[in-house]
């Protein structure tokens, strides 16, 4: 299939390096603003068409879209892959509010021979079913769990210095909750699905956007607590609590270990491969080429619930983008 790629950054990069290695994709097409970047950015894969006009980019041969551009942007230009034949393989958050959500949805429906799928990378990875089928076992235990999810963020210096980087940017649904948040929400429903109640504390910059916060989420069985951040590093395990047994990995994004200790004690991590998107990139270029639609519709539910989950949580708070609908 002839891949197409919005955005030009580092996980761009991999993930082209990840899908090509599939066997099930090659690269063709490649969208920048500038051109310039767009050259550096086939420098590092590969020889592929460069537009920097978006329209001229959807009208080309390629079948399915990656789209890594600022959050903001995601859910347009997935309709617009739509509305151009393409499947389309949206970054997360695949959405930033939930009226996105929902004209996402309906063109989807729109197009019921394309596939959509937010790239979620965490969900593909082995370790995490490990760590659902544990969950699953021992349900009976279950009493609690941390999932953290903090990185000192590249752009966090120049924003610092006044600059303003779409990572820290309302007007690109920027944030600490939507960048890596949604890995711990994603995390969170797929090992004890919807919560009751929730709510979100968030140490908010002066952009207006979330450095960093702490999330509550309400289960019968007790609390899950989320710590998320971009202005700070931390070692702190994510773990979740079975009474005499804990269950201990590390951050929700990179789930390359897990372990038990207490009661049980177990290494239960399943070996990695070296690129992390290998997982979601074998996945989504087999759906596609079997056009599997139950995948598709159990991984965009799997999604919607998030999403449903990332608003109700943003509600809570005074956090605001330009995306948001009027």
């Amino acid at each position: 299939m002839k891949l197409g790629i919005i955005g030009t950054n580092g996980i761009t990069v991999q993930f082209v390096q990840a899908a090509e290695a599939t066997g099930q994709f090659t690269l063709a097409a490649v969208y920048s603003r500038h051109e310039e970047t767009a050259q550096h950015f086939i420098a590092e894969t590969h020889e592929a068409a460069i537009y920097t006009d978006l329209d001229a980019f959807f009208a080309s041969a390629i079948d399915v879209v990656y789209i890594a551009s600022p959050n903001g942007l995601h859910a347009g230009q997935a309709i617009q892959a739509l509305n151009a034949g393409k499947h389309a393989i949206v970054e997360k958050p695949m959405v930033t509010d939930r009226s996105q959500l929902a004209a996402l949805e309906e063109a989807q429906a729109a197009h019921p021979d394309l596939l959509v799928f937010e790239a979620a990378r965490h969900v593909y990875d082995p370790n995490f079913q490990v760590i659902t089928d544990y969950v699953k076992d021992h349900k009976g235990a279950l009493n609690g769990a941390t999932l953290v999810n903090a990185k000192y963020s590249s752009r966090y210096d120049a924003y610092l210095a006044g600059d303003d980087p779409n990572i820290f940017s309302p007007r690109f649904g920027g944030g600490a909750l939507m960048d890596l948040g949604v890995y711990s929400v994603y995390a969170a429903i797929g090992w004890f699905g919807l919560p009751s109640e929730v709510v979100y504390l968030p140490n908010v910059l002066s952009s207006g956007v979330d450095g960093s916060g702490v999330a509550s989420l309400s289960y019968d069985f007790g609390n899950v607590t989320l710590l998320i951040g971009k202005n700070y590093i931390t070692q702190a395990p994510s773990e979740i609590y079975f009474g005499k047994t804990t269950l201990s990995f590390g951050a929700t994004g990179v789930l390359d270990h897990a372990r038990t200790f207490g009661a049980d004690v177990q290494d239960l991590a399943k070996p990695q491969v070296d690129n992390p998107l290998a997982y979601e990139a074998e996945f989504f270029g087999r759906a596609i080429e079997t056009g599997d639609h139950a995948a598709c519709a159990k991984a965009f539910n799997l999604a919607k619930q998030v999403h449903t989950v990332m608003g109700r949580l943003r509600a809570t708070t005074d956090i605001h983008f330009g995306t948001d609908p009027e």
